[in-house]
C-alpha cells in the first residue's frame, strides 16, 4: 500500500510518502516539505499566534492536496515538540481538524525517543547490539538507549536547535557571551539525565538522527547525501569540537555556504552543534553514525507492524 506520513514539526511540515507492506522494508516514493519554523513563532505567552495558526492550516492543505496526488491510502499525521508545548495546543489541533479534516496524533517527547529508536534498531539491525541513540529536533532533543526493539531508556529535552536559537541566541552572528550561556544550559540539561543510562551500561554502537547531525557530518567531511542513503556517515567528537567555535563566529549567510548546510537551517546550526558537542561529550562517545531513518520511518515501521503479515 502506499502510505503518507505527515510530520508537523517544529521546523517543517514534512510528509513523507512510501510504497510498504508488513515485512518489507518501505520504499520512498515522494517527499513534500514546507519551512514553518514553529518553534519560533510562538508568543510571549508561549502560543502560536494567529498568522502561525494561519500558516499551519495552509501549509497542511498543500500537504493533503500532494498526498491526494502521489495516490496515498492512509495518511499517518502526527505533530512533535512545537505543538505539544505551545500554550494553545488544543486550539492549534481543534482548528486544523475543522478546516483541513486532519486529527493531528501530538506524540510525547519518550515517544518521538522510543519511535526514533525503532528507527534505527531496524535500519542497523541486531547486530549492532545495545544501540544508544541521539535525536536533535527544532524542538527538543531525544535520547534513548536499549538492546531491543523498544529502548530501556528514553528522554526528551526542550534543546531543540529552533528553539534555543530563538531564545538564546539573537544575534547574528551570536554573541560570545550568549554562546557560553547556552553551552552551560544545555550541559546542565543533559547531564541530569546520563545517570538514567549510564547504569544500563555503555553501548555497543552510537547513532545519531536529524538534519543537524547530518549536517554537522557533511561539514566535518561525511559523504554527500546525493551519494545515497547506504554510505557508511561518521561524525567524530574531536572534529565536531572544531568546528563549534568556527560556525558560532559566522553569520548565517557564512554558514549557509558550507556543504550540505542549508539556507532554511543554517541559522540554527550553532546551537544544533552545541547539543550535539554537549550530548556526545557527556556520555563519553568519541563518534557517532548517521542514520538515515529517524521518527517519520518510525511511525510508518509502528503501523506495519499493527498491520501483522502480509
Amino acid at each position: 500500500m502506499r502510505l503518507g506520513v505527515l510530520d508537523v514539526g517544529s521546523n517543517t511540515v514534512h510528509l513523507l510518502v512510501v510504497d510498504a507492506h508488513p515485512g518489507a522494508c518501505p520504499l520512498p516514493a515522494y517527499s513534500h516539505k514546507a519551512e514553518l519554523r514553529l518553534a519560533q513563532l510562538l508568543d510571549a505567552d508561549g502560543a502560536i499566534g494567529p498568522g502561525g495558526l494561519d500558516r499551519v492550516v495552509r501549509v497542511i492543505r498543500d500537504a493533503l492536496r500532494a498526498a491526494e496526488d502521489k495516490g496515498v491510502e492512509e495518511l499517518l499525521p502526527f505533530a512533535t515538540s512545537a505543538v505539544r508545548d505551545a500554550r494553545n495546543a488544543g486550539e492549534v489541533l481543534e482548528r486544523v481538524r475543522r478546516e483541513t479534516g486532519v486529527e493531528l496524533q501530538v506524540l510525547t517527547g519518550p515517544e518521538e525517543a522510543r519511535l526514533t529508536f525503532l528507527a534505527a534498531r531496524r535500519w542497523f539491525g541486531w547486530s549492532a547490539g545495545k544501540l544508544l541513540v541521539i535525536d536533535i529536533g527544532g524542538g527538543s532533543l531525544e535520547i534513548a538507549f536499549g538492546m531491543d526493539e523498544e529502548p530501556d531508556a528514553a528522554v526528551s529535552l526542550p534543546l531543540g536547535a529552533g528553539r534555543l536559537t530563538g531564545t538564546r541566541l539573537p544575534g547574528d552572528p551570536p554573541a560570545p557571551d550568549d554562546v557560553r550561556a547556552l553551552r552551560r544550559h544545555v550541559r546542565t540539561e543533559i547531564a541530569r539525565t546520563v545517570g538514567e543510562f549510564s547504569r544500563l551500561g555503555p553501548p555497543d554502537h552510537v547513532v545519531a538522527t536529524s538534519k543537524t547531525f547530518k549536517q554537522l557530518a557533511r561539514i566535518a567531511g561525511a559523504a554527500r547525501s546525493a551519494e545515497g542513503p547506504y554510505v557508511p556517515r561518521e561524525l567524530k567528537r574531536q572534529s565536531l569540537e572544531g568546528w563549534v567555535s568556527r560556525l558560532s563566529a559566522m553569520t548565517t549567510a557564512e554558514r549557509a555556504e558550507l556543504p550540505g548546510v542549508s539556507e532554511a537551517r543554517a541559522g540554527q546550526l550553532v546551537a544544533g552543534a552545541l547539543v550535539a558537542e554537549a550530548a556526545m561529550d557527556l556520555f563519553r562517545v568519541e563518534s557517532v553514525e548517521v542514520c538515515p531513518w529517524a521518527l517519520r520511518e518510525g511511525v510508518i515501521l509502528r503501523r506495519l507492524d499493527h498491520m501483522g503479515p502480509a
